[in-house]
């Protein structure tokens, strides 16, 4: 009984030990696709296709397929978070991306103007006679 005593459970069995591992993979990888370095990629991406639209180089309907899949790209959570608030009745969207209220506007405390006879030049080696 004093051997059970100290044994304390190292996690729970839901969350087995490795598949944190999995889940910091997971999460590295959508932080990559959706990080900053994804973001550049698609706008120099849609910025290519849309100058070689200009130029006649390619065609409309491919062009507009890569700027709607940057679009579905970067928009799926909130494209899922509305078919799920859809399909619940309830309002899921306006729940998660409410934003704070900001901190109130403090006005940082007023210089005192300087003095009227305030001469720049007073002190300087000027020889008096």
């Amino acid at each position: 009984m004093a051997l059970l005593a100290g044994y304390a459970p190292a996690g729970s069995l839901v969350d087995p030990p490795g598949s944190s591992v999995v889940v910091a993979a997971v999460a590295w990888l959508e932080g990559t696709l959706l990080g900053s370095v994804a973001t550049i990629v698609a706008v120099l991406a849609v910025s290519a296709i849309g100058f070689m639209m200009l130029a006649g180089r390619v065609n409309i309907r491919y062009g507009l397929t890569v700027i709607l899949g940057s679009f579905i790209l970067f928009g799926a959570s909130t494209i899922v978070a509305g078919l799920l608030s859809s399909l619940s009745g309830t309002d899921r969207v306006a729940s998660s991306t409410a934003p704070e209220a900001p901190p109130p506007m403090v006005a940082p405390p007023a210089t005192p103007p300087p003095p009227a006879n305030r001469d720049p030049y007073a002190g300087a080696s000027v020889p008096s006679r």
